[in-house]
């Protein structure tokens, strides 16, 4: 009797085990459709300059579409901003503490732009670089980085190079 309950318990942890490793498998099938995200740098807007604590306030626009088949939503944009090939410095747009059903949704096909605020310090920066941003006369901006994009399943981290 003894050597019957001993192999139930051992089935029970086999089958909980290729449970376990079925909803991994499952989760796994959304990451192809996730890494197709495009991502494109549209726009960086000055919106103020502070005198007194020598910044310079930023609005980045990012577009994002969708060209998969899955629903997904976008978590987190980490990126390092460029002007004129000079770096800027890192910004972060970041969803991560809204739940997953209060993201922007983007579904098949989807094009949603994302808007982040992007602070640039003097104190950060080269002076000639940040008196040419604060007097507007950066011609290029790019920036580069890794999204993470996500299911209710699966997450996916993709690398990104993008500018105009």
């Amino acid at each position: 009797m003894a050597l019957q309950s001993k192999l139930i318990v051992y089935l029970a942890i086999v089958g909980v085990l290729a449970l376990m490793g079925g909803i991994i498998f499952y989760a796994s099938l959304d990451n192809d459709e996730l890494a197709l995200i495009e991502i494109e740098l549209t726009n960086v807007k000055l919106l103020d300059v502070n005198t007194v604590n020598n910044q310079a306030k930023f609005e980045v626009t990012f577009l994002v579409t969708n060209p998969s088949d899955k629903t997904l939503t976008v978590s987190q944009i980490d990126f390092q901003l460029y002007g004129n090939g000079e770096l800027l410095g890192s910004g972060l747009y970041s969803t991560a503490d809204i739940a997953l059903p209060g993201r922007a949704l983007f579904v098949s096909g989807a094009e949603i732009p994302l808007k982040n605020i992007f602070v640039i310090s003097k104190s950060d920066v080269n002076s000639e670089i940040y008196e040419d941003v604060i007097n507007e006369k950066i011609t290029s901006f790019s920036a580069e980085g890794n999204i993470i994009t996500q299911t209710s399943w699966s997450e996916t981290e993709k690398k990104f190079k993008t500018g105009y």
